[in-house]
């Protein structure tokens, strides 16, 4: 395997950095986990993450991210794209620090939240003004919710905006199941859980055209959030009769042709995970299990030293001592990153992505 850093530089990737990235990916069998962030600690502790595992790796925002990001007491309709644009200024200030590869991206966008889409293509416009380059390396547009038709049509229009400034469109087509950001699937039509051959073409057939630098979410049974082994039926293998009815519907030599998408991907099983890989999923989405990690490492911490935390002086070495070095916010929230950087690496390896970037001396 060519070394990713002989392809790739370091830092935020815009353009044709990331179609180098995805094709390195689809070729050496791996994928890149994205993971939602919603401060600049969770942002860091990804980049750790990278870092410490020698990984490419997807830092994306969600509408309601992007909107804590800015501070849940906000109540201007501008919050979210404020939100997210500051975490992407952040992400873009200190990416190069930590010496790896990094797609700054927003996850799912429904009918519902196009006005922050706008926003975002509005913010990203202004810095490929200034600098040659978009503020953020992607975007995804999840209209799955809408009929077929609408939703490629306007995923296409969109796409044709984004090409402009050298950007990734990842759309999704059929429903991820289960509850994520205050979207509920949770009692859709089971059949739609599943996305056929047929609408993955139609959508290569629309996007095509415009540009190659899209992606598509398929559904093959996912479900956003954890649940009891037996509940949730993935059928990854799906995927690959996507790509082999594009293949010889557009002639290509290439095993996958389509870059795909996984969503709902925590809780997965090894093998499950590597069967979607083989068929051509080139980014898994990870936040359910990395927000239990985050929490977990605080929670232990707690745990561990729940005597020195309850008063400012006073604890079991002597009431007059302080406790200072317990409750200060930079000893609990660097609990819950090394926490995350942890589970962070377990996507890592689980998508075959660990040790694809080392870094040049």
């Amino acid at each position: 395997m060519t070394n990713l850093a002989d392809i790739v530089p370091a830092g935020v990737l815009t353009g044709k950095d990331v179609l180098k990235l995805f094709d390195h990916a689809r070729e050496n069998n791996y994928a890149i986990p994205a993971v939602n962030c919603t401060s600049s600690s969770t942002c860091n502790a990804v980049l750790e993450a990278a870092k410490k595992y020698k990984s490419p790796v997807i830092i994306q925002a969600s509408n309601g991210g992007g909107k804590f990001y800015a501070g849940k007491s906000v109540k201007d309709a501008s919050a979210a794209v404020v939100g997210s644009v500051a975490l992407a200024m952040h992400v873009r200030c200190v990416a190069k620090l930590y010496g790896v590869p990094v797609i700054l991206h927003t996850d799912h966008c429904s009918k519902s939240l196009l006005p922050w889409f706008d926003g975002l293509l509005e913010a990203n416009k202004e810095y490929y003004d200034k600098h040659g380059v978009p503020l953020f390396s992607s975007h995804m547009l999840d209209l799955s919710e809408e009929p077929d038709e609408e939703n490629i049509e306007i995923c296409a229009e969109y796409f044709k905006k984004m090409v402009e400034m050298d950007m990734f469109l990842e759309m999704e087509i059929g429903v991820t199941g289960g509850e994520e950001d205050g979207v509920n699937n949770e009692d859709v039509d089971p059949e739609k859980l599943y996305t056929s051959p047929e609408q993955v073409y139609a959508i290569y057939q629309a996007l095509s055209p415009i540009g190659s630098a899209f992606s598509i979410a398929a559904a093959f049974g996912n479900v956003h959030g954890v649940y009891k082994p037996g509940n949730v039926k993935l059928s990854p293998e799906k995927l690959g009769n996507h790509q082999k009815y594009t293949k010889e519907k557009i002639g290509s030599d290439m095993q996958n042709p389509i870059y795909l998408v996984m969503h709902g991907g925590s809780g997965s099983s090894k093998e499950e995970i590597k069967c979607a890989v083989d068929n051509g999923v080139i980014k898994m989405n990870v936040d359910t299990d990395t927000q239990w990690a985050y929490w977990d490492g605080l929670r232990n911490f707690e745990k561990s030293n729940r005597d020195y935390l309850q008063q400012q002086i006073g604890n079991p070495d002597g009431a007059d001592k302080p406790n200072k070095k317990y409750y200060d916010p930079r000893v609990w929230i660097r609990k819950a990153e090394e926490s995350m950087v942890t589970r962070v690496g377990v996507s890592f390896d689980m998508l075959g992505s660990t040790g694809v970037y080392e870094p040049k001396c």
